[in-house]
């Protein structure tokens, strides 16, 4: 499952219902004590409860009442849920889904007692019609009672089968959004809970408070997150050995229950055992981990950034780990002020594992951070502003009317030293011109190296960074050119090509006679920094791939990854490894009409 969004009310500085919505890498900013770390400590609380509890003293001050409500919903739902063995049904068939085909599960404190209780709900377009509206509580003797009563197939078996046929007998449903208690279900109904837990994500929180204990949670929550990620992988066979458990209990009350009635057979009918399983997180608990550095050094007494390290460490390790695995349980790891204690060159590598792991399917990225060194490079449509209001309360903004706050509060300014913006498709981009340009002006006088001069800078077109946005905002207004370079593979890009030149303030733009920037690259230079051989074409292959396409397939067999890379990862790699490779020879032999040359030229040009 992935996260769509969180909904808090009444929790510390969230008063009225507040709607957070996550993607794939989303960003908490904004001042101390405004609510950021509010958030992933309520996440913390709905899918744990381990690092962080409810407490009686965190429903909000502002309000009048004692309930406390996280409501998560969820997207990418599984197939099928099993209630017995032999009993597949899905969240879709018992009428457990939104309209939009979502999951939202409400999880309801009440923080009026000492140590909070805690009701679990389901809001789903569900049945309402009379006689049907809560067959999830009935008993298999009463399903089939209703089966029989309204002439269906007696010989249904299986309780998700009986109310499919009910549901599908009755002309109305009256289908309405509900809140459904789960927690209070009967029958089938409390073992639906269970098996939603056991989809739902892991939830991993990477806190910045330091702890000094051994059992430093800096150092813990990594390991406990691999530990996590390990049972959730060895589901299978935590469920057969639960299901051996399971039947073996069984076995021995019906046991106990014939000893019983040989003693009086009026004492019991019947003694059913109601078994249940320990959640996934309790089989993490299990375990712990230890680690010992230099010396049989614990880790735990090393400085702080040397622990922090192993935050780059375990997030660039995760990275490289999930790509070889064909299946997984969806991973959130959240992190607050990843950039403490940490040197530039390391939060550079952070953002970078950060961005690589939100490019997988299943798994997301939470951070909260004050650096403006840090949050300029993430990607702006990640960026969420959190607020506090003149009450006291908090709010969370998004989209690009808040960019200007948020370059405020981080101190984030333009460089005015700038004269020519050049706008590309991706970040990627940025890497491969820039060590182009950087060979070709060790031999051309008037090329421009695009990495150090600071009269350039770069937008990204297509999800832009921080950084980008303040420039691209602020620099508009200054009337600096604009260079806009698109690669081939997208025929539209001619419409905004033909748009810029149309200009009468300097500025061009061109798309790439090669298919894509890759297509540049020499086939040395990527033997050189990943050991294995890519016949580099100018557009696609036979079978209809581009370089970054065939690079995934060939990188992923030569690291015996089940999978190859996307697209995406694939251009990071790239750009991170082989265009470093290229030299002024190589970029001639791939280049012999001097096209990336010109580019760098005319850009000197405006430059001069």
């Amino acid at each position: 499952m992935n996260l769509l969004s969180v909904t808090v009310e009444n929790y510390r500085c969230f008063s009225s219902p507040e709607r957070i919505e996550f993607s794939d890498l989303t960003t908490f900013v904004g001042k101390n004590d405004v609510g950021k770390s509010t958030i992933l400590e309520c996440l913390e609380i709905f899918f744990n409860s381990a690092a962080v509890k409810m407490q009686a003293l965190d429903s909000c001050v502002h309000c009048t009442g004692d309930t406390v409500s996280i409501t998560c919903e969820f997207s990418n739902l599984p197939d099928s849920l099993s209630l017995d063995a032999g009993a597949e049904t899905s969240l879709e068939s018992e009428y457990l889904v939104s309209a939009n085909g979502t999951l939202i599960v409400e999880k309801a404190f009440d923080c009026s007692k000492a140590t909070p209780t805690v009701e679990v709900f389901a809001h789903a377009l569900h049945p309402s019609a009379e006689g049907v509206e809560n067959l999830l509580d009935l008993k298999e003797k009463e399903l089939q009672a209703l089966i029989k009563s309204k002439g269906l197939d007696v010989s249904l078996k299986g309780n998700p089968q009986m109310r499919k046929a009910i549901w599908g007998n009755v002309a109305n449903l009256k289908l309405d959004v509900r809140r459904i208690n789960l927690s209070k279900a009967k029958e089938d109904g409390k073992k639906i809970l269970p098996q939603i837990e056991l989809n739902l994500p892991i939830f991993a929180l990477f806190q910045s408070d330091r702890k000094s204990q051994d059992s430093d949670g800096e150092v813990q929550n990594p390991m406990r997150g691999a530990i996590s990620a390990a049972i959730a992988e060895v589901r299978a066979e935590i469920n057969q050995i639960q299901g051996k458990v399971e039947e073996r209990v069984t076995e021995i009350a019906q046991r106990t229950h014939l000893a019983l009635q040989e003693i009086d057979s009026n004492l019991a009918s019947e003694l059913t055992p109601e078994f249940t399983p320990p959640t996934l997180g309790k089989w993490s608990g299990l375990f712990s981990i230890n680690l010992k550095t230099d010396h049989g050094i614990p880790l735990n007494k090393r400085g702080s950034g040397v622990r922090r390290l192993v935050l780059v460490s375990f997030f660039r390790a995760e990275a490289e780990r999930r790509l070889s695995t064909e299946s997984h349980r969806g991973v959130i790891y959240a992190v607050e002020e990843p950039e403490t204690a940490q040197h530039p060159n390391n939060q550079k590598m952070l953002i970078e594992a950060f961005k690589s792991l939100s490019g997988d399917s299943d798994c997301q990225v939470i951070l909260t951070t004050h650096s403006p060194g840090f949050a300029a490079d993430l990607p702006v449509d990640s960026i969420r502003y959190v607020v506090k209001r003149d009450d006291g309360c908090s709010n969370v903004n998004a989209g690009t009317d808040v960019f200007g706050e948020v370059a405020e509060a981080l101190g984030v300014t333009p460089d005015s030293r700038v004269k020519v913006i050049v706008c590309v498709e991706g970040p990627t981009d940025i890497d491969a011109l820039c060590c182009l340009s950087e060979c070709a002006s060790q031999e051309h006088a008037h090329v421009p190296n695009l990495r150090t001069d600071s009269r350039v800078a770069f937008i990204v077109l297509g999800g832009s960074t921080l950084k980008h946005w303040v420039s691209k905002n602020y620099l508009q207004g200054l009337g600096r050119p604009e260079v806009h370079i698109y690669d081939n593979d997208v025929p539209k890009y001619q419409d905004s090509v033909e748009e810029v030149n149309a200009r009468d303030d300097r500025s061009w733009a061109t798309t790439t006679l090669k298919l894509e920037i890759e297509n540049y690259l020499h086939s040395d230079a990527i033997r050189d920094a990943f050991g294995f051989d890519l016949n580099v074409l100018d557009n696609l292959n036979e079978q209809g791939k581009g370089v970054p396409s065939i690079f995934g397939e060939l990188y992923a067999k030569s690291q015996g990854y089940s999978n190859p890379l996307k697209d995406q990862n694939s251009k990071k790699k790239l750009a991170e490894f082989a265009f470093p490779k290229m030299s002024y020879a190589r970029l001639v032999e791939r280049d012999p009409d001097g096209e990336m040359v010109g580019y760098f030229r005319r850009i000197g040009e405006l430059l001069d």
